[in-house]
């Protein structure tokens, strides 16, 4: 009487598709998710190389520089993890596959898990951007001040400063001051009619002798110059950190993703902690 041995297989999916969306689609949130937290992290800790208080003016360097590695930190982690979420969570690909073009398509699914999280990132930032935007314009009948009144808010209120109850349109007195001392910190610097101008404003408005109103301004050519000065630093740190951040970060995703690949593959050991070793 013959025998018969059933052979039970398992049955393994395989994909042919280039792009598999759904692990990149999750490897974007994940990512996306875990900058946002590590930033506003950041953010509670102080490390910011711009802020929106009076004294973000005295931030030393070494914060401004801490702030930045703090940025690419931030991207290496969150990003590494979104790739590697990318390319563990995919299909098993075709067996015949080649193990550079296998290599090839895994980091292809962490850039674009990478690509994916920049743009819902930047989507968030700008909706949130907005809506703080919008609850903080002031009425109609107030006139809003500018970015470069509100640079050099605390010059200026030391420029006027004075004892007087009525001093006229101090509100306008003050953009066009603020509008004259942000020339000093052009190429070309303030003119002498215009800083001759400005003493003779600040004199009339504040009551106080011409002497005295020349000190002031002279006071206030240097703060103003200072400030812009440290706001150009900031701006060219974030930039600059931001830049260097997205660019490791992307680096980071594909390697991430080629990681993933392997293991979901079982062509690497998976990342475990042994403990025994310790």
């Amino acid at each position: 009487m013959e025998s018969s041995v059933r052979t039970v297989t398992t049955p393994v999916e395989i994909r042919t598709d280039f792009v598999h969306w759904t692990p990149v689609i999750a490897g974007a949130l994940v990512a996306a998710a875990l900058s946002l937290l590590l930033i506003a992290f950041g953010a509670s800790l102080g490390l910011g190389v711009s802020s929106t208080a009076p004294t973000w003016r005295d931030t030393s360097r070494t914060l401004a520089l801490l702030s930045g590695l703090y940025l690419v930190l931030t991207a290496l982690v969150s990003f590494g993890f979104g790739g590697y979420m990318a390319g563990r969570l995919r299909k098993t690909w075709e067996p015949g596959f080649h193990s550079e073009f296998r290599e090839f398509r895994d980091g292809s699914h962490g850039l674009l898990s990478w690509a994916l999280a920049v743009v819902l990132s930047g989507l968030i930032a700008a909706a949130v951007a907005a809506t703080i935007s919008s609850k903080a314009v002031p009425p109609a009948t107030t006139q809003t001040p500018t970015a470069g009144e509100a640079l050099i808010a605390y010059d200026l209120d030391r420029l006027f400063r004075s004892d007087r109850r009525d001093q006229g349109n101090l509100a306008y007195s003050r953009a066009e001051a603020s509008r004259i001392l942000l020339t000093a910190t052009s190429r070309e610097g303030m003119k002498p009619d215009d800083r001759t101008y400005l003493a003779h404003l600040v004199a009339t408005q504040t009551g106080i002798a011409q002497p005295e109103a020349d000190r002031r301004v002279d006071e206030a050519i240097t703060a103003a110059t200072l400030a812009v000065k440290r706001a150009r630093q900031s701006a060219v740190i974030v930039g600059f950190s931001i830049a260097v951040s997205l660019l490791l970060g992307a680096a980071v995703a594909w390697y991430a993703a080629c990681l993933g690949g392997q293991h979901r593959d079982q062509l690497a050991p998976p990342l475990r902690w042994n403990l025994e070793r310790v």
